[in-house]
């Protein structure tokens, strides 16, 4: 190898121990070196002879090109007969006859650019400016003492002579084409003959070091988990092999589980090509872009966005190097307007992330742990339909403490999985249990089997063999009764139940006057719900589920398909959709087959009453005086009437007892809500306890 280095008496730059490990750019920079000198020399010899009368560098740029004819016969004289010229020309000499080609960067780029000689030497000078700090000085004397210390293509042409072929079309060079080399301050614009250039920065790393070190946005893609790709997959993607003259973007469809690494690394693998995946979310700038994408196309290799720069919208280079950039997205193709429209391939549809291939991820994530959890493991993974970066990441927090059992692995998984709903529905924090409900047994059973089915769900789905034709669908239930009849109630306890997050649904927020809105809202709700299984409360339903009409307007054609729209996307829901009505005759018929269980709501019978009314009262309140037998008897009233009642009797009594409440506070609320809900009551109605409300009866009359 040293045997093919520059003569030991040629210095390889104007700094005498820069030295560079590729031998062949080493050569170049050497020559690049001696060119300068000789031109400087000349220069010298040159201006010494001209006048003395002073100008500025516009003059003297000027007085160049004026003189150019005058001296170009005696310029040859000069190098022949001028000691420092002829000795730099043999130095020149001596060094173009030690060169030989070696394999290594600098012949790599310009196999990839195919440069002739005058392109390396246009390379060599701007790789001179970057890894020589005594360089500057030559550049900006070279300029007339201009201060701009970078190569320019004028400097370029005056260096030849003629062992070097003259740079064509020197603008739309393969260096500058390519992002090799970029003018200065305006990267991708053309160069003119005496705009600085400079040379790329991953490229000018490569040249001096050649150490295969990848930049440092970028890692190399490990698929840890290798799996055949289906057929139809594989021809798609082989058909992109011949498209890579020109900068290319492939974009990947994939779901919210989608380990778009290791699907990338498999089809890199059937093209026989290596793939490059960036290191975090940070979007480069646009010069960097470039840089990066120079890089990738000089080794030969293709790049992988992160999901989140591609769900940003942010597009890469529009220009320069034909690299294929992978381009992973979940969802819908949003953000395709930013890249531009001739680069854009077909997209490439990834298969879903089925339940084997979570649990596979879970196990490999939790390592030791997973074996005493694998029953969990299952019933998580139908739950959590989580990335493949927060499975690691759990994985990793799972390994800090020495046990780890099943409350605290679903701790993990609900703490990285956040459904986003856009804004169109509120968390709920159910306040109930099931034990808690006043319900006839029927109804109360009813419960207990919505709540076991869910329970049962990953075993039916994924180890029965369910999933195929039932795609893997949650459950979906209505409540239905009268106002007031604990359906609420009931959807807080069933989520508590199942340890599952609760979602109700806003109205305000998703529907809209805006024809198609709605739809788009309801996508948003039930996207959002699919990253995991959680509680999906539709209260007032009918709102929503109504009934289809016969076509009339344009009105109903809409009405019709927003419906329409809710019926298809309730059979795909993953997790649990609880819609509650008070009238359920106005539900559209064709939901009735979609639902698992329908609850009805009965209006609570003497029994159920009394225990509602002694459980309504916070356990801190004194209600010896009450006579919970007789309120049950005498107000056939729903849960939630006799709720307000309580709460209203809490609210007066405090003003005159402490913590106690007493039978007068009671029946005034009773009367009040009686009032509210526009029934016909008089003193009789009260009982034994007539006497008691009979004044308020007298003031209404007043």
């Amino acid at each position: 190898m040293n045997a093919l280095r520059t003569p030991a008496n040629v210095p390889t730059a104007f700094t005498p121990t820069l030295r560079l490990v590729d031998p062949l750019a080493e050569s170049w920079l050497a020559e690049a070196t001696l060119r300068m000198r000789r031109e400087l020399a000349w220069c010298w010899h040159r201006d010494a002879r001209r006048d003395a009368a002073p100008c500025d560098d516009t003059g003297h740029t000027l007085r160049e090109a004026l003189d150019a004819a005058r001296f170009v016969d005696e310029r040859a004289r000069w190098m022949a007969a001028d000691a420092t010229g002829r000795w730099l020309g043999e130095r020149i000499l001596a060094v173009r006859e030690a060169r030989v080609p070696v394999a290594g960067a600098w012949l790599a780029l310009v196999h990839r650019l195919g440069l002739d000689e005058c392109g390396q030497l246009a390379l060599a000078l701007a790789l001179l400016a970057v890894a020589d700090p005594a360089s500057g000085a030559a550049f900006a004397e070279c300029h007339h003492g201009a201060d701009d210390p970078m190569p320019t293509l004028a400097l370029v042409h005056r260096l030849q002579d003629d062992a070097l072929p003259p740079l064509a079309s020197c603008p739309l060079h393969a260096l500058f084409r390519f992002g090799v080399l970029e003018t200065r301050n305006t990267p991708g614009a053309l160069p003119t003959w005496h705009q600085p250039f400079a040379l790329s920065p991953l490229v000018a790393q490569a040249l001096m070091r050649d150490d295969g070190m990848l930049p440092p946005e970028l890692r190399m893609l490990a698929d840890p988990d290798p799996a055949p790709c289906p057929a139809p997959l594989l021809h798609a993607v082989r058909s992109l092999a011949d498209t890579h003259a020109v900068p290319t973007i492939v974009p990947l469809l994939g779901d919210g589980a989608t380990d778009f690494d290791a699907w990338t690394a498999r089809l890199a693998t059937a093209m026989q090509r290596t793939v490059l995946a960036f290191a975090d979310d940070a979007m480069p700038d646009p010069r960097r872009w470039n840089d990066i994408g120079t890089w990738c196309w000089l080794h030969d290799v293709d790049v992988l966005l992160s999901a989140a720069m591609a769900q940003d919208g942010v597009g890469g280079p529009t220009v320069g190097a034909p690299v294929r950039w992978w381009w992973p997205l979940r969802g819908a193709r949003t953000a395709a307007r930013a890249w531009p429209g001739y680069a854009l391939q077909p997209a490439l549809r990834l298969p879903p992330t089925d339940f084997d291939t979570r649990v596979r991820r879970f196990h490999r994530a939790l390592g030791a742990h997973a074996p005493a959890l694998a029953e969990d493991i299952d019933g998580l993974a139908h739950r959590f339909r989580l990335a493949p970066a927060a499975m690691d990441a759990i994985g990793r927090a799972a390994t800090v403490g020495e046990t780890l059992d099943a409350p605290m692995l679903r701790a993990l998984c609900r703490a990285h999985s956040r459904p986003d709903l856009g804004g169109l529905a509120h968390r709920v924090e159910p306040r109930f249990t099931l034990d808690e409900l006043v319900l006839p047994d029927a109804q109360r059973r009813q419960l207990d089997e919505i709540a076991g089915a869910m329970d049962s769900l990953a075993r039916v789905h994924h180890r029965w063999g369910a999933a195929r034709a039932w795609n893997e669908a949650g459950l979906s239930v209505a409540f239905c009764g009268p106002p007031g009849t604990g359906k609420t109630m009931a959807a807080e306890a069933l989520a508590r139940a199942l340890d599952l997050p609760m979602f109700r649904i806003d109205l305000s927020q998703v529907v809209d006057k805006y024809i198609g809105e709605t739809e788009k809202n309801l996508q948003r709700v039930f996207d959002g719900a699919e990253s995991c299984e959680c509680v999906v409360f539709f209260d007032e339903a009918d709102a929503l589920f109504g009934k289809r009409t016969s076509v009339k307007d344009a009105h109903d054609r809409f009405a019709n398909i927003e419906v329409s729209y809710l019926l298809e996307r309730m059979e795909r829901l993953k997790g649990m959709a609880i819609l509650a009505t008070n009238r359920r005759r106005d539900l559209d018929e064709a939901f009735l087959r979609r639902l698992r269980h329908l609850v009805e709501f009965p209006l609570p019978g003497l029994a159920e009453r009394e225990r509602l009314w002694r459980g309504m009262f916070p356990p801190g309140v004194d209600t010896d005086a009450l006579d919970f037998a007789a309120l049950a008897g005498l107000f056939p009233l729903a849960g939630g009437h006799i709720r307000s009642i309580a709460f209203n009797a809490c609210l007066q009594a405090a003003r005159e007892s402490d913590a106690r409440v007493d039978m007068a506070a009671v029946l005034r609320a009773t009367k009040r809500e009686l009032d509210k809900l526009h029934r016909p009551n008089a003193p009789e109605d009260f009982g034994a306890h007539a006497d008691i409300v009979r004044p308020l009866f007298a003031e209404a009359q007043t």
